[in-house]
């Protein structure tokens, strides 16, 4: 076997490592109504839509189960208290945000 036969399916290998390597991203800010909207995706500028996003209180408790709609968008009236929001779209692919991070 040739030295090129056998560097073509490294370097193949090595360029679709880094065409799929994306970070998760994921944005909340308070809107009108005493709302908050949180906008999810990837760092490779794909959207999150089906995406799990729970708003969390501190004792681990659920507030907000949800998940992203097709929009990769989703929209909640502001919990009480301490909370966080957790964006999951799987192992690596993991998101918090502390309720303080979030403009009043």
């Amino acid at each position: 076997m040739t030295l090129r036969k056998l560097l073509l399916p490294l370097l193949l290998l090595g360029a679709s490592g880094q065409a799929m390597a994306h970070n998760p991203m994921c944005e909340c800010k308070p809107i009108d109504g005493g709302q908050i909207e949180c906008t999810g995706g990837f760092s490779d500028g794909s959207g999150a839509p089906g995406v799990t996003l729970d708003v969390i209180g501190y004792n681990e408790e659920i507030l907000v189960p949800g998940k992203l709609g097709e929009n990769s968008k989703l929209t909640f009236k502001r919990p009480e208290g301490e909370f966080y929001v957790l964006f999951d779209a799987g192992p690596g692919h993991v998101v918090e945000i502390d309720y303080a991070d979030i403009e009043q």
